[in-house]
């Protein structure tokens, strides 16, 4: 059964919202969102997000999972269909947010602890941002 697309204006206007309020408490990059953004929100903001790197970067040799609010499969490449696949990246929503805008490199991210990634075809550095807000 095919997943419903979010619509982009809904999708856009739930990133800008988690965005607006991580710079109102004057929270970086991949601050923990949690106890300041509503968890429906959130969950939006990180499923859009997640959607727009599947549709940019189509395929699945990539597991990107953001839990509890999501995960899709991406990338060009040998497909994966069963067990746990051989391609996965994973974080929290904050950082996948952070990611997904801007507002952290992946290189930092990988570099800090704050994202997960196993299997050589685990990088998601030349498919981020996948959405700008200005």
């Amino acid at each position: 059964m095919a997943r419903v697309r979010i619509d982009d204006a809904l999708g856009r206007a739930a990133v800008s919202t988690v965005q607006a309020i991580a710079a109102h408490r004057g929270e970086g990059a991949g601050a923990a969102l949690g106890a300041s953004v509503d968890r429906s929100t959130l969950a939006l903001a990180v499923r859009y997000t997640l959607q727009l790197l599947a549709e940019q970067a189509p395929g699945g040799t990539v597991e990107v999972r953001v839990p509890p609010h999501g995960a899709v499969q991406c990338i060009e490449g040998p497909k994966h269909t069963r067990g746990t696949p051989p391609n996965v990246v994973e974080t929290d929503a904050a950082t996948w947010l952070a990611l997904a805008v801007g507002d952290l490199s992946w290189a930092d991210a990988r570099a800090s602890g704050r994202v997960h990634a196993s299997g050589q075809r685990a990088d998601l550095g030349g498919q981020l941002p996948v959405l700008r807000i200005p």
